[in-house]
């Protein structure tokens, strides 16, 4: 059985957001933020993304099962922010540590690409932290194009 994308199951929803709630705020702790305004930066973006505690409409959180059947990870994608219904985004996707380097993120950015020109997607767009080099080079050989970069330096 190849890789595929299989939808959350509702049951493991709440897990899932604490699991994605939890890698944000480690990102914005590598960043630069306090633990404490990472957690809470973190959490408030979450609470905003699901206000009722499951995907807004047109958002959709899959497992990424690979070819034992096996959950490694996960992808959540939908409608990007903007007043243009065929522009989509991959708001977050994650390959458990010990499987990656298999060609399963690749996989799961494939499919979801197919997915979202299901849904009458055009585009699809993400946002790669700058420190993520693995994810950086996946995805610009996937054919994603750099389109802004916000750049930082520390003065302490």
């Amino acid at each position: 059985m190849p890789t595929t994308l299989r939808p959350l199951d509702a049951r493991h929803f709440p897990a899932w957001l604490e699991r994605s709630r939890d890698e944000y705020a480690k990102d914005l702790v590598a960043l630069g933020q306090t633990s404490e305004d990472a957690h809470r930066n973190a959490g408030e973006s979450m609470a905003e993304s699901f206000p009722s505690g499951r995907p807004t409409p047109g958002h959709a959180v899959f497992e990424v099962v690979d070819d034992a059947g096996v959950a490694v990870g996960y992808l959540w994608i939908g409608p990007d922010s903007s007043d243009d219904a065929g522009a989509w985004w991959i708001w977050d996707i994650a390959i458990d540590a010990d499987k990656r380097g298999r060609g399963l993120g690749r996989t799961a950015m494939l499919l979801g690409e197919e997915y979202a020109r299901a849904q009458g997607a055009h585009t699809l767009g993400l946002n790669v932290f700058g420190f993520n080099a693995g994810a950086r080079g996946l995805y610009e050989s996937l054919g994603y194009e750099t389109t802004s970069v916000k750049m930082r330096k520390r003065l302490d």
